[in-house]
């Protein structure tokens, strides 16, 4: 489906804080999840993740994607461990292989009279790309309907740009969600980069509908006359959405958060932000330069992030107790989890407002007290700032290289000019491999140090 327009004059607003209505009517496994975005996409090698904790492996042949479960039949080894060969997906362990269906289609180990067992085979999923994305239904095939996947209309208009991000954090979704459907924090958590504290204000915030479909809200600053009301939609299960208009100057702006949920303590980001206006600098600046900028602003997120989630995790409460929401500040993150209230019985595990499923109170001190450095998994999974940090390693090498001749040269040299040049191109080397370490650090401190 297409992400709809507001029409809030329609629509009456509910109270944002009012206790929620239990009811069921969600199957998260008949939904679509955003993967990656294809530019990250590897094509020579199999792709693994898991959804809820349970394992997927992608792999490409030709122009096809091929998703099955990422465990193959004989041992249990995993899939993605393999290699691509003529199309079919080997497993590392005893080579067995497996077509697009799933189907296996070779056992080295087997006699040359013998057939393939018909447990032999490994469950295939649906998968397909949409807007520059990879979707994966992990519910019966039969029931996906690719025009039910949440994209964005206005990026197939004309003079509008985009820019995306994928981003791995080490925390449940359900509280990174929550703090994406939270425009109050920006002026106080990242003052100073997006933010500036004295313009922290009350903001009126209404939801406009709500259903087990998600919810559609609108918020605007109440210190200014005249402010801009501002859209700010989740759409279940994956998608939070800013978008608004600037009138007095035909400017639109969106954000769209979405959201894939790893297991349990891990989950993924893919940010899509797009505009009319100020297209230039989006054109022309490399993508691995505009995240590095983003990394700062995910990294003084995530240092609430995970303190937020160890209390709340530790107290082991409704979020009604621990929590103390006002309606000017918190109207959307309370709608989300009274959400997961009303449909949390169908998934793997949630903490909502009133009610929770399969989240465990760890006893005191037993909790995940990591640094938040490094901070989250983000160069690995993205194949620009991958390229980027390559390219940083072999420029730091080249230039110590070149540094250490050119000083060499410099020593053995009797002319004075060709001396005094070998210096000043050995320092100017230097110089180019100390900004390449640099460099290459930042892009490392956003690596898979966390996940050790």
């Amino acid at each position: 489906m297409t992400v709809a327009p507001h029409k809030p004059e329609s629509a009456q607003s509910t109270n944002p804080l009012s206790e929620p209505e239990l009811e069921s009517e969600f199957n998260w496994r008949n939904c679509w999840y955003p993967i990656c975005f294809r530019q990250d996409f590897p094509k020579d090698r199999p792709y693994s993740f898991s959804l809820y904790d349970e394992p997927f492996v992608i792999f490409q042949h030709q122009e096809e994607l091929i998703c099955l479960t990422d465990r193959c039949p004989h041992r249990a080894a995993k899939l993605s461990d393999g290699q691509i060969i003529d199309g079919k997906l080997e497993c590392l362990y005893h080579g067995w292989q497996f077509g697009h269906e799933g189907e296996c289609l070779h056992i080295p180990q087997l006699s040359a009279d013998g057939t393939i067992p018909v447990n032999a085979n490994v469950r295939s999923h649906k998968v397909v790309e949409r807007q520059g994305m990879i979707w994966i239904w992990p519910g019966a095939a039969e029931l996906a309907d690719e025009q039910t996947i949440p994209t964005i209309p206005k990026l197939n208009k004309p003079g509008f740009v985009h820019y995306d991000k994928l981003t791995e954090l080490p925390c449940d979704i359900s509280y990174v969600i929550e703090h994406m459907l939270d425009p109050a924090h920006i002026h106080i958590t990242h003052h100073g980069n997006q933010g500036d504290r004295a313009k922290a204000q009350p903001l009126e915030m209404e939801i406009i509908e709500s259903s087990v479909q998600g919810f559609r809200g609108r918020f605007r600053e109440t210190t200014q006359p005249n402010p801009t009301w501002r859209n700010l939609d989740f759409l279940a299960p994956s998608l939070a959405h800013l978008h608004f208009p600037i009138p007095e100057k035909g400017w639109f702006f969106g954000q769209a958060f979405y959201f894939f949920p790893l297991g349990k303590g891990r989950c993924r980001i893919l940010t899509r932000s797009y505009r009319n206006f100020a297209t230039q600098p989006v054109k022309l600046m490399p993508r691995w330069w505009i995240h590095l900028r983003q990394n700062k602003i995910i990294a003084e997120d995530l240092a609430q992030l995970v303190a937020q989630q160890n209390e709340v995790e530790r107290l082991g409460q409704p979020v009604k107790q621990v929590y103390s929401p006002i309606p000017t500040c918190d109207t959307f993150a309370m709608e989300y989890r009274k959400w997961l209230d009303r449909v949390g019985t169908s998934l793997p595990y949630y903490r909502g407002y009133l009610t929770s499923k399969g989240m465990d109170n760890k006893p005191e001190g037993q909790l995940n007290t990591m640094s938040v450095k490094p901070l989250f998994w983000h160069t690995e999974l993205c194949g620009s700032c991958n390229r980027a940090y390559q390219v940083t390693q072999r420029v730091e090498k080249w230039g110590v290289g070149v540094a250490i001749v050119l000083a060499a040269l410099a020593i053995l040299s009797d002319d004075s000019g060709m001396e005094m040049g070998a210096v000043l191109l050995a320092i100017a080397a230097v110089i180019v491999a100390v900004s390449a370490n640099k460099l290459k650090h930042r892009f490392e401190a956003y690596s898979v140090g966390w996940r050790q």
